[in-house]
């Protein structure tokens, strides 16, 4: 970079531009005067090659080669800043009893921890110094536009840092933020402290504050959201976010919903779903889990604390507080004013077939910076359902003639315990099967015990536990580090899949599994997995059956045209 010679000067200044102090305005060597038109310059500014600054006013900035700034009414860096890393986001809990610290490698694994493990202030200690770390490496009294971007038309970007390839086009403010490479800022966006990761779109109207919006997320159509971080592929448009952790593939398209105080991952909220933190005693502190896969039906609402089991279709009214987190693949019913449970029974739905065959299918990442597991059979979910036997048998042996039976504030009917409890165990055959179909048996990878599902990626707790105490003696010293232990587990999954799958069997059978009762094992979990697939197929026939058809074909003369509309417009070929 160099000054401009005083010939450059009165020619930029020829073509209607104003600098404070042309001193301060360095350029590339090939730099020619049509770069700069109708702008004014304060600070210092820097022109890297092919950037070009029209119709706009610039303080303390650096502009990246081929870089476009067009119309902006301010484009300016004010103070030394950090550019939204460091900003502390009150996810979960609107009283920040669960604040995460963001920067612009932040993982959805490495948020889980600090909203997550509050219980150990040591290691919450270590998180929160790693992410300063990064915050002071990017602390400038510049900020910065990288290449091949381009900025048109909007209003004040203010102590902003932008990334490479990025298109910020009618935005109305972003102050005190990160945009990292390949994102899209859209018309009337509004957003302050804030990150927005790679590849993410927001537009149209969106307001964010203290917000970390993940890796190719959308934001759309007037979405508000603040307090609350946004993980890989969550797609959020029409409606409202409040102080939430919003896990990969979130999804939320209504004007009408509200998601608050929570955790949520591979969710979708229908219209007019609503949840409630405040019970007007202790103020808004209460928060819900609602773990990977579950959905809300419209018009569904649940009152804080309460937390579900994996993969849950939720319907109606609950404000009884229930914990139905051993009964994954369940439907919760509201009926008078309680709360029922159907354990299992959305094994047997195509919905859930089609969700895990789409999710990997709609992953439009490059960085890959949030670890994602989609095994459908893993020993997360296949140890809740293990759990989930145990507990419908133990209250059928309490009170074996009993029409209802009544489990953490919720209610189960006898014949719903009694299929849940068949269809569990045949997922359970299934799953074990084919985890032990994949991996190897090593030592070194032990799977043994509990697992949990960390934002995503489906992990030992014993690796975790592990993991936590290097972080908290120091032993790792980035999150880049943290994210790469996550990878190496990420690696080696179905080992430690196959692990805990031959532990399972061991505790079953007294003695590890020989090669035959391996093979055995699998053949059963397909032939379990075979009949799983039967029921959801006959579900999914439900939906394309005849009776479907009720309002196509409405101007045909006959049942032959209404089919015949119902089977294109369905694209049953």
């Amino acid at each position: 970079m160099r000054r401009l010679t005083h010939t450059e000067i009165e020619a930029v200044k020829a073509l209607g531009n104003y600098a404070e102090d042309w001193s301060e305005v360095y350029v590339s060597e090939d730099f020619r005067p049509e770069q700069l038109q109708q702008s004014r310059l304060s600070g210092r500014v820097e022109l890297a090659s092919e950037a070009r600054i029209i119709g706009s006013t610039v303080a303390n900035y650096r502009i990246g080669e081929r870089t476009l700034i067009e119309q902006v009414t301010a484009l300016q860096c004010r103070h030394r800043s950090t550019f939204g890393n460091g900003v502390k986001v009150a996810t979960m809990n609107e009283n920040g009893g669960r604040t995460v610290k963001i920067c612009d490698t932040l993982s959805a694994q490495v948020a889980y921890m600090m909203a997550l493990y509050r219980h150990r202030p040591q290691l919450i200690e270590a998180l929160e110094k790693l992410v300063d770390q990064v915050a002071e490496e990017r602390a400038d009294t510049l900020g910065t536009v990288g290449a091949d971007c381009t900025l048109q038309g909007t209003r004040f970007i203010r102590e902003m840092r932008i990334g490479d390839r990025v298109t910020v086009d009618g935005a109305s403010i972003l102050e005190n933020g990160s945009l990292c490479d390949d994102c899209h800022i859209g018309v009337d966006v509004k957003a302050y402290d804030f990150i927005v990761a790679e590849g993410a779109h927001i537009a149209n109207g969106v307001t964010i504050e203290h917000c970390f919006v993940g890796e190719s997320c959308i934001l759309d159509k007037g979405f508000t959201a603040a307090e609350s971080l946004f993980f890989a592929n969550s797609h959020c448009e029409n409606g409202e976010a409040a102080s939430i952790f919003a896990g990969p593939y979130t999804v939320s398209h209504h004007k009408s919903s509200l998601l608050i105080a929570g955790m949520f991952s591979f969710f979708n909220a229908g219209s007019a779903s609503n949840q409630s933190n405040h019970l007007f005693k202790s103020g808004a502190v209460h928060q819900a889990i609602h773990p990977r896969g579950c959905k809300f039906a419209s018009g569904a609402y649940i009152m804080a604390p309460a937390v579900e089991g994996a993969f849950t279709m939720v319907m109606g009214h609950h404000s009884r507080h229930h914990d139905t987190s051993a009964f994954p693949y369940s439907y919760l019913l509201e009926r008078e004013e309680r709360t029922f449970l159907l354990p299992a029974v959305n094994l047997t739905s195509y919905g859930t077939v089609r969700d895990l065959e789409k999710w990997p299918q709609r992953d439009r990442r490059q960085v890959m910076r949030d670890v994602i597991n989609f095994e459908a059979h893993n020993p997360y979910t296949t140890g809740s359902m293990m759990r989930a036997v145990e507990i419908l048998h133990s209250l059928e042996e309490l009170n074996p003639d009993s029409p209802v039976y009544s489990y953490n504030r919720v209610q189960i009917r006898a014949a719903a315990l009694q299929r849940g409890i068949t269809l569990y165990n045949r997922a359970i055959v299934a799953s074990l099967g084919m985890m032990l179909a994949r991996g190897t048996t090593e030592a070194h990878y032990n799977g043994s015990g509990r697992w949990v599902d960390m934002a995503g990626q489906y992990i030992a707790k014993t690796v975790v536990e592990r993991l936590l105490d290097s972080i908290e003696r120091g032993e790792i010293t980035s999150l880049t580090a943290i994210d790469n232990e996550l990878r190496v587990f990420a690696i080696h999954y179905d080992d430690y899949a196959h692990s805990w799958a031959e532990q399972v069997y061991a505790s079953l059978l007294g003695h590890l599994p020989t090669d035959e009762e391996i093979r055995e094992a699998i053949e059963a979990g397909h032939n379990a997995q075979e009949k799983m697939l039967h029921l959801t197929e006959i579900d999914r026939k439900r939906d394309y059956a005849p009776e479907m058809a009720v309002g196509y074909g409405i101007d045909g003369e006959s049942s032959e045209e209404r089919i015949s509309d119902f089977r294109q417009v369905r694209n049953l070929h």
